[in-house]
């Protein structure tokens, strides 16, 4: 044999042994590291080599590391309604603003840019190694899209309103946007929540049970989650804390297996909002046990528990009960794996196990995080979410040459603008300095002219706190375990002192206590007011905090700003001292910031405000609610306001007071409003020169108000919910039927009906046609409409179709069924195109069966609801035959 043919041959023998070696190293290979093979392989593969132990312990929140096959310890919950809750991140207004835009692709558009701050912020915290990763993972427990049935339901302004059409619409634009559009990886995970059938009141969520039928479920509480699960292809979803039928739902047959898992094909995973499972076994008594329990739950369908958040779990008491429910012989180790392999294919999906360089995801320029463009959009769409109640022709107004008083508190306030459920952006536009800024050729006064919703309060002094009749407070250091925080013994101190007065950022921590990690600092006195009245008490603090007195909840937060504190309004008696109780824990990365502050009441309008008012050519008020009167669960018990929720849905009465001080000077009356809920203006309504709604508009809400009241921003936002007279109008808040409740089942008048908003323009609309004015069951039906901007100003419309339905039991007055926001400059003309397929052409029967039915229907176009004094146009059709849909 020659040389060459030996070199050849033996260059051929390299060859196949590198080809060899390369596919035994990759045959022994664990599958899950293969990126090559399908997510829900891989997840079988890495679950099947866990032990019984090591199982449990994933299928919580805080799911903890397996060094030995190198998994990571993973913390599921993070938030990301409006922005992602972290620091520095793009904060836009909350859904409820959202909704008011009518802009399904401005809401995708503005999920994308969350999605990739989110997986920025996931990054970082990855490059850092931190220990504790809540809040900085990739599953996102965002949208709400529960609805938003009742104006009293303090978390109504995290929905995107009462409509099932517009939530399941916006619901759908914000899931694609954060999970992407790879067919392999997900950006991020998306969880619409809370499912289902949940709206308050929040003093009750624990242990309600919600009767409610077929009909209601099928054609209002459940269509956005199928819209989301079905179209959208949601990774997960949140189930809630209430029973349903008498089931709760994170143990709900109905919900999760014969709905969500059945008739809509999910194949993502379930995880329960936090604590649902214990109410399982402690409020709903649903099991007998904790262990039984956690078992029911899981074999219906949930798959991870949130058990715990904010602090690292020590030990396994928030995973436990799984394993005590195998050894009870109440859950079989298969219906675990179930879950976790549910779980692992969503953590295969985002990357988690794969090499950076084959996730198109990891590589997200970190520049983006809350960028001149990610601020330009949040602008932008603040702007789309004003929504015009009421204008005399005073406005836009003139930017130079006029004098402004601007009146309100919450006009010099930022924390106002963002809702709840938000992150910390790296900067916020009051109202009052956007005022400034847009009008900056006018002379503007700003007088605050009440103390309601004021945050003006001083620390309280040495003089007023004792401690068993000594001057002083006593100050104990423990590690903090929220299951025990009312049992103070089981919280028992590392170091103990007595305090002159009540700031955690006065003196060092206690060596002791240094290293005490998660720490809480139990304050526990009296206090003894100089004066008889009613006062503010609260803390200025940025970490979690729960004021008592005498036993009661004042206040409470979950991390708060230390120049915003959070207050609770007490009676105080003169001398008499009064059991005071503060627990507070400071944040992990920050020093202890906490201090003890207290207002005496007086909520008269201040004279100061009339006197400005007085001095002006015009008025700008700015009124009405904030987060921190409704909300989640809160310790909120004011006039109007209980727990997080609403008992009036008028406007405050130190607010109308205000507003009627200053409109007495005879001067015109701008009111700007900020609320998540409807508001009962109707003082305002009757002698207001305009109302302008601002919601909660986000980081550049400031801004968008100036420019709208300017005329820069032409307002083209529409109501997503009714804005009702009183609740006098509605049903009680705890009834769950739809009768009477929204514009699809209210017969009254209200103050404001959904769908509405009012432009500086005029705009109409002409030549609605309907090609086919008989179909088949199952045909669809198609619809143009000619709208025409006759005004003198460029501007958007919201085109709104809606249906009337044949005289069937359990078909609504009239349905939103289809929208489209346009731009059109002054005179022109834009023809709008509408598709209406099955699932816009059926109604749900009385016996709760989704059906298109026969007979003749009203189709409406134009800019709100017919019969409310918008320009509509209207055509009929008619439907020869039923058909019967899948639920």
């Amino acid at each position: 044999m020659n040389l060459s043919r030996i070199r050849s041959f033996a260059a051929g023998l390299a060859m196949c042994s590198a080809v060899f070696t390369a596919y035994a190293q990759e045959s022994q290979k664990p599958a899950y590291l293969n990126p090559s093979l399908p997510a829900e392989q891989r997840a079988a593969d890495i679950v099947h080599r866990m032990t019984l132990d090591e199982k449990v312990s994933q299928l919580v929140n805080q799911s903890r590391a397996i060094p030995r096959l190198n998994i990571p310890a993973y913390d599921w919950w993070s938030e990301a309604l409006h922005g992602v809750i972290n620091s520095g991140t793009t904060e836009f207004p909350e859904p409820i603003g959202l909704a008011a835009t009518f802009d399904t692709p401005a809401i995708h558009r503005m999920a994308e840019v969350i999605s990739t701050e989110g997986r920025i912020k996931h990054a970082q915290a990855v490059r850092e190694h931190r220990a504790n990763m809540f809040f900085q993972g990739l599953d996102f427990w965002s949208p709400n899209i529960n609805i938003f049935r009742d104006p009293r339901w303090g978390r109504g302004q995290e929905t995107y309103g009462e409509d099932p059409f517009l939530t399941a619409r916006m619901g759908v634009a914000f899931v694609t946007g954060m999970q992407g559009d790879d067919p392999k990886y997900y950006k991020t995970i998306s969880t619409p929540k809370h499912y289902a059938v949940h709206s308050g009141p929040e003093s009750t969520r624990h242990i309600a049970d919600v009767t409610v039928s077929k009909h209601d479920e099928l054609d209002t509480y459940l269509p956005a989650f199928r819209a989301t699960v079905t179209e959208a292809k949601a990774g997960s979803v949140m189930c809630a804390y209430n029973d349903i039928n008498g089931q709760p739902a994170c143990a709900n047959e109905f919900l999760l297996q014969d709905q969500l898992r059945g008739k809509w094909n999910f194949q993502g995973y379930v995880v329960s909002d936090c604590g649902a499972v214990v109410d399982i076994y402690r409020n709903h008594h649903f099991k007998p046990t904790q262990p039984e329990a956690s078992a029911i739950s899981l074999q219906r369908g949930m798959d991870n528990e949130c058990a715990d958040g904010g602090f690292l779990v020590k030990g396994d008491s928030d995973y436990k009960a799984y394993r005590d429910a195998v050894k009870q012989g109440f859950l079989k180790e298969s219906e675990i794996d179930t879950a976790l392999v549910r779980l692992y294919t969503a953590r295969m999906r985002l990357g988690m196990f794969d090499p950076p360089e084959l996730d198109p995801y990891s590589k997200i320029d970190e520049n983006q995080l809350s960028s001149p463009a990610n601020r330009q959009l949040a602008h932008e769409i603040a702007n789309e979410s004003m929504v015009l109640l009421k204008n005399d022709g005073i406005l836009p107004l003139k930017t130079s040459g006029i004098k402004i008083a601007v009146v309100g508190p919450l006009a010099n306030q930022t924390k106002v603008l963002l809702g709840n459920y938000n992150g910390s952006p790296t900067y916020t536009v009051s109202i009052l300095d956007g005022l400034l800024k847009e009008f900056s050729g006018d002379t503007i006064t700003y007088v605050s002219g009440t103390q309601f919703l004021g945050h003006d309060a001083e620390p309280v002094p040495a003089s007023a706190l004792t401690f068993d009749g000594k001057p002083g407070i006593k100050a104990s250091f423990a590690r903090l375990d929220m299951s025990n925080i009312n049992n103070p013994e089981a919280m028992k101190p590392v170091a103990t002192r007595i305090e002159s007065t009540l700031d955690a950022g006065a003196q060092p921590i206690p060596p002791e206590a240094a290293a005490v990690h998660p720490l809480v600092i139990r304050y526990e006195g009296s206090i003894t007011a100089p004066e008889t009245g009613d006062y503010n008490l609260g803390l200025k603090t940025s970490g979690f905090c729960r004021v008592q007195l005498d036993g009661k909840n004042v206040t409470s937060s979950y991390g708060g700003d230390p120049f915003d504190p959070r207050l609770g309004t007490v009676h105080l008696e003169a001398g008499k001292p009064a059991a005071l109780k503060v627990d507070y824990s400071p944040n992990e990365d920050s020093k202890p910031v906490a201090e003890l502050v207290w207002s005496k009441i007086d909520f008269s309008p201040k004279p100061e405000a009339a006197e400005a008012a007085k001095n002006a050519d015009v008025v700008i008020a700015v009124l009405g609610i904030t987060s921190e009167l409704e909300g989640e669960e809160m310790q909120v018990s004011i006039p109007g306001f209980k727990g997080g929720d609403r008992t009036s849905i008028d406007l405050p009465k130190p607010e109308e007071d205000l507003l009627e001080s200053v409109a007495a000077t005879g001067k015109p009356i701008i009111l700007v409003l900020t609320n998540g809920s409807a508001l009962a203006v109707n003082w305002a309504n009757e002698h207001a020169n305009a109302i302008l709604d601002a919601f909660y508009p986000g980081e550049e809400g400031g801004t968008a108000v100036a420019d709208t009241l300017s005329g820069k921003n032409n307002p083209a936002g529409r109501l997503p919910v009714t804005f009702y007279k009183s609740v006098d109008q509605i049903p009680p808040f705890e009834d769950y039927a739809m009768k009477g409740r929204t514009y699809r089942y209210f017969t009254g008048t209200p103050l404001y009906p959904f769908g509405y908003g009012l432009s500086y323009t005029k705009f109409s609309y002409s030549d609605l046609s309907v090609p086919t004015p008989t179909v088949a069951a199952g045909d669809p039906v198609s619809a143009d409409v000619t709208v025409t901007n006759s005004g003198s100003h460029d501007g958007d419309e919201v085109v709104q179709l809606y249906i009337k339905f044949p005289n069937v039991p359990g078909a609504p007055m009239r349905a939103l069924r289809g929208f489209q926001r346009v731009h059109l400059a002054a005179g022109a003309s834009q023809k709008v195109h509408f598709d209406l397929k099955n699932r816009d052409l059926s109604m749900v029967s009385e016996a709760g069966e989704p059906i298109i039915a026969d007979g003749d229907y009203t189709l409406s176009v134009g800019g709100g609801q017919p019969d409310t004094g918008a320009q509509t146009l209207t055509r009929n059709f008619h439907i020869n035959g039923t058909k019967t849909l899948p639920e």
